[in-house]
C-alpha cells in the first residue's frame, strides 16, 4: 500500500494501459480519478475498482481543453481532497490514421497533436498547483519508442512528450514535483492489435532483444516505481520499457 492517502489522476484510463495503471494504483492504496472521454467504459472501470475494494471516481475529460482539465481538477479536489499524482496517458492511438507528415489532413493533424502532445501540458498546467499544495508529488507522461523511430506524426508527438518531460521537470522541481515519462515498446493491447495486426510478430522477431510483446503489467511496474519514493531523486527521465527495441548511448 505504497500510495495510501494519495490521490492519482490517470487520463485515458477507460481501457488498455491507462486502465491497468488505474487499477494498480488503487491496489496500492491510492484514490484514483479515472479520466476519459468514453463515459460508459470509464464509469465501468471506476465501478469495478470500487467493487474490488479500492476507491475510484470517473470524471469525463477532454485533455485538449484547458477548461475541461480545470473542471476535472476542481472535481477531483472536491471529491477526493487533492491531487498527488498525474499520469498523462490519454492519446489518439487505436483509431489513428496512417498518413505522412507532408500529406496528413491539417485539421486532423492539429487535433491529433492537441491530444497526444498538448494534452499532457494542458493537464499538467491544471493539476500542478494542487500537487504543490499537497507538498509535492509526481507526474508521469506516456511516451513511446516511436519517438526514436520513423513513425510519422505519432512519433513526432512522442518526441515532443520527451522534451516536454525534461522541460517540466526543471520548471516544477522547485515545488517538489518530479516529472518523468515511460516509453513503451510494442505492447499487447487492443489498440496495438488494431494498429499493427500481424506485423507485430515481425517487430518482435526482428527488433526486440526479448522476443515477446510487452504487457500492460510491464508498464505498471515502471509507473509504480516512478511515482514511488524509490524514485525520489529521479526526474526529467524517459524510461524505455521496450524489450530492448531501442538503445541510446
Amino acid at each position: 500500500m505504497r500510495f495510501e492517502n494519495k490521490v492519482a489522476v490517470v487520463t485515458g484510463a477507460a481501457q488498455g494501459i491507462g486502465e491497468a495503471y488505474a487499477r494498480a494504483l488503487a491496489k496500492e492504496g491510492a484514490a484514483v480519478v479515472v479520466a476519459d472521454l468514453n463515459e460508459e467504459a470509464g464509469a465501468k472501470v471506476a465501478a469495478s475498482i470500487n467493487e474490488d475494494g479500492g476507491q475510484a471516481v470517473f470524471i469525463s475529460c477532454d485533455v485538449s481543453s484547458p477548461e475541461s482539465a480545470q473542471a476535472l481538477v476542481e472535481q477531483a479536489v472536491a471529491e477526493l481532497g487533492g491531487i498527488d499524482f498525474l499520469v498523462n496517458n490519454a492519446a489518439i492511438y487505436g483509431a489513428m490514421e496512417f498518413n505522412l507528415l507532408i500529406s496528413v489532413d491539417w485539421d486532423y493533424y492539429k487535433k491529433f497533436m492537441s491530444v497526444n502532445l498538448d494534452g499532457a501540458l494542458v493537464m499538467t498546467r491544471a493539476a500542478y498547483p494542487e500537487i504543490a499544495r499537497r507538498g509535492g508529488g509526481a507526474v508521469v507522461n506516456q511516451s513511446s519508442t516511436a519517438a526514436y523511430l520513423y513513425s510519422g506524426f505519432y512519433g513526432l508527438a512522442k518526441a515532443g512528450i520527451n522534451s516536454l518531460t525534461q522541460q517540466l521537470a526543471h520548471e516544477l522541481g522547485g515545488q517538489g514535483i518530479r516529472v518523468n515519462a515511460i516509453a513503451p515498446g510494442p505492447t499487447d493491447t487492443e489498440a496495438t492489435r488494431t494498429q499493427a495486426g500481424d506485423a507485430a510478430k515481425d517487430i518482435v522477431r526482428n527488433s526486440l532483444a526479448i522476443k515477446r510483446m510487452g504487457s500492460v503489467d510491464d508498464m505498471v511496474g515502471a509507473l509504480l516505481f516512478l511515482l514511488s519514493d524509490d524514485a525520489s531523486w529521479v526526474t526529467g527521465q524517459v524510461l524505455a520499457v521496450d524489450g530492448g527495441q531501442t538503445f541510446r548511448l
